[in-house]
């Protein structure tokens, strides 16, 4: 009798689906684009690891139940081991050598990574301008630069750093582990940013792989594998090598997603998301300034509330006068509480998190099943679970009789009510099969 019942009410709702706009019959499951069905997702980010982003901002965030992302250059904070430094020959030998053969693409990766690190003054501003204009397509002016530096540097123009040992930069921030650990055990994700912030576009290979990959061992040791999996390339560069360097170390990069369905909008660029079609998300970055409005940074959160497939990825630096282009810990405090008075239609969570959850729901498959009393179904899912282990916010259609819906995967039971047909619920995949079942009075 049960089993009759079950299969009227289905062929029941079958009827109504000729009336009904859109109709899904019992079993039939799908995967929310964001948890909860909410319209779009915010990230927070913070780079660089300023004192005030921890001192001020930090402890707001804390106190509103925001979680956020800090890219940390991880050489400034106190008590790392990797520093800013040159990996390959004596700079003597580069020096001597750039007298009698000028740079050129066969040597002008190792010149900029050997003058980056080579301890004169000024030269974090020159090797800035230096891959600035390389990042900007203008090689030749780049390999310029490189070549007027050895110059001054030859002819003594350019002095030694005092104190400081030529080829090793020690860290100079106020930063420590301990500090990363406390505040990463609050639900903050910690990310790298590299060993020392130089324009990895320019770096040679060995230095490219001391940038990311040391950073990222760091890291390993001090806080755990969680905090491994995103990465920010100083300066948002889009260089493929370099990116697709970082990309084999890391998950995640905040430069470019390659994920075919995803849209990115890089702070550079003035693209309309309302306007972007074709892709499943559109990840919209965008990074205030000190003299950007506040009417502005509102824009943007309520744009992604009026979208459905949005993911705001805000990039912060300097707080309260500390670090570039600072805003004032007064006007972020405004905004964040704007943030949060809109998490009924927005999910704020870290970047690795969103992250997660847009690739999980992309590579998983949905089956479902009709047994005599219930439901079954399976989220296959291909990703490695030891890093893509969110829950998905799930809905499935349900026969119109039922009301309540006890939910039960791995031993965890959820119980539900019915709304329109439908019941919400979270699953994770590769945790077995989820058997959904009417809870009757």
């Amino acid at each position: 009798m049960r089993r009759k019942a079950f299969l009227m009410a289905w062929l029941g709702s079958l009827a109504f689906s000729a009336t009904a706009f859109a109709f899904s019959p019992p079993g039939h499951t799908r995967i929310l684009r964001f948890p909860q069905g909410k319209a779009g997702a915010v990230s927070l980010t913070f780079d660089d690891g300023t004192e005030n982003q921890f001192k001020l901002a930090l402890p707001v965030l804390h106190g509103l139940g925001l979680p956020a992302t800090f890219f940390i250059i991880t050489g400034e904070v106190q008590g790392s081991l990797n520093h800013q430094r040159f990996v390959g020959r004596p700079f003597a030998e580069i020096l001597k050598e750039s007298a009698e053969h000028p740079t050129s693409e066969a040597n002008f990766f190792e010149r900029a990574s050997a003058l980056w690190s080579c301890g004169y003054q000024g030269m974090g501003d020159i090797s800035l301008q230096i891959g600035g204009a390389y990042e900007a397509g203008k090689k030749d002016e780049a390999m310029r630069l490189a070549d007027e530096t050895l110059k001054k540097i030859r002819e003594q123009t350019l002095k030694p750093e005092p104190g400081q040992e030529q080829g090793v930069k020690q860290a100079t921030g106020t930063l420590t582990w301990d500090q990363l650990r406390r505040d990463a055990a609050y639900g903050f994700e910690m990310a790298s940013h590299s060993v020392s912030h130089p324009y990895l576009c320019v770096m040679d290979d060995a230095n490219l792989e001391y940038e990311l990959n040391k950073s990222r061992q760091e890291i390993l040791a001090e806080l755990g594998p969680k905090h491994t999996f995103s990465v920010e390339c100083p300066f948002g560069i889009e260089d493929k090598r370099a990116v697709g360097k970082a990309l084999e170390l890391y998950e995640l990069a905040r430069n470019r997603m390659p994920d075919t369905e995803v849209l990115d909008i890089l702070r550079s660029e003035d693209s309309d998301p309302a306007l972007a079609t074709g892709k499943e998300y559109v990840r919209w970055q965008r990074g205030p300034h000190s003299d950007t409005a506040p009417g502005l940074m509102q824009e943007w959160v309520d744009k992604t509330a009026a979208q459905d497939k949005t993911w705001l990825v805000l990039v912060f630096h300097g707080v309260e006068g500390i670090g570039w282009q600072p805003k004032p810990i007064a006007e972020l405090t405004r905004y964040f509480e704007y943030i949060k008075a809109r998490r009924k239609k927005l999910w704020v969570a870290t970047f690795q998190d969103v992250g997660k959850y847009i690739r999980e729901r992309l590579h998983t498959k949905v089956s479902s099943q009709i047994h005599k009393d219930s439901i079954e179904i399976r989220l296959d899912c291909p990703l490695d679970p030891a890093l893509y282990s969110l829950g998905l916010s799930l809905k499935t259609a349900l026969p119109k009789s039922w009301k309540k819906v006890r939910i039960a995967q791995a031993g965890a039971v959820q119980v539900v009510p019915a709304v329109d047909n439908e019941v919400m619920y979270t699953a994770f995949p590769g945790s077995g099969p989820v058997t959904l079942t009417e809870v009757t009075p």
